[in-house]
């Protein structure tokens, strides 16, 4: 259905209301007489009302008048609550973004990045949800998010992906362990340890089990837990040794050795792939990888 009016024309009406003649309402809105007179009268005739009493000095209401002077006002004030949302979501003043990390970068590496992009963009709001790469894919699919850090796999062509880190996958063993002292230790000497893994859909699991697979072994897994202090403490009682990520290695009775060779882990920025990035969402991209080098 075509509406009878538009929102200049409602304008335009409340002015003259307001002023009480044509003259009154023209100066105010910078407008010729003619032109305000010309509004009313298009908005009378599509409405097929008299809004407008006109006498001799003063212009007034008619009671139909009375009633679109009401809901006029009402109209007004939410199409300029409207206009001021859009404008400030095309400011980047508003908005939210969902985002889903691996718990490791979470802690250990994104939060410089995150309270970055907070102090240049106050006014978005920031959900950060923890879990497995696996499973913030599944929720990114399912629109339940709209961004999450995952693995960098390009041959998955339902996200679009863009790398965002690289890092050296390390042993981390207690300080009073054999391989503290070791420069590197091979894939065959860390399975023939007990581990403590993450679970099932979570990065560092699936290194390990591609690792395991490389390399024919067969991992002996002692605990499971998705807690980083946990299974640092584990590790540091000498019940098992784990893989993390170097940096995540910082705790003066736990070592850090290097793989032989070294093994690296990429990370990736993604989003649904038919999905359209919102402002808010865009800015997060155009930040984080603008700033990855500092990560």
């Amino acid at each position: 259905m075509t509406l009878p009016f538009d929102l200049r024309g409602l304008e335009v009406f409340l002015m003259v209301a307001e002023c009480g003649g044509f003259s009154a309402a023209g100066r105010r809105l910078h407008m010729a007489q003619s032109a305000v007179s010309q509004r009313i009268a298009t908005l009378e005739r599509r409405l097929g009302l008299t809004l407008l009493q006109r006498q001799e000095r003063r212009v007034t209401l008619t009671p139909e008048g009375e009633v679109l002077c009401r809901q006029a006002r009402e109209l007004l004030t939410q199409a300029r609550s409207t206009a001021l949302a859009m404008r400030e979501l095309h400011d980047l003043v508003r908005g939210e973004l969902r985002l889903g990390l691996p718990s490791m970068l979470g802690s250990y590496y994104l939060p410089p990045l995150l309270m970055g992009f907070k102090a240049r963009y106050p006014g978005i709001q920031m959900t950060v949800v923890e879990g497995g790469t696996r499973r913030l894919q599944q929720r990114i699919q399912a629109g339940e998010l709209d961004l999450g850090v995952v693995m960098d796999d390009p041959g998955d062509p339902a996200l679009t992906r863009r790398h965002l880190l690289r890092e050296e996958m390390v042993v981390c063993v207690g300080r009073d362990h054999p391989f503290a002292s070791r420069t590197a230790i091979t894939p065959r000497e860390f399975f023939a340890e007990p581990l403590v893994l993450f679970e099932a859909g979570y990065f560092h699991r699936e290194f390990v089990t591609e690792l395991a697979r490389r390399h024919r072994c067969e991992p002996e897994v002692g605990f499971e837990s998705n807690l980083t202090p946990l299974t640092k403490a584990i590790v540091r009682q000498g019940f098992g040794i784990t893989t993390f990520l170097r940096r995540v290695v910082d705790d003066p009775d736990l070592a850090a050795v290097s793989f032989a060779p070294p093994a690296w882990l990429d990370l990736a920025l993604a989003w649904k792939a038919s999905a359209r990035l919102s402002r808010a969402e865009q800015a997060f991209v155009d930040y984080a990888l603008a700033h990855r080098q500092q990560l």
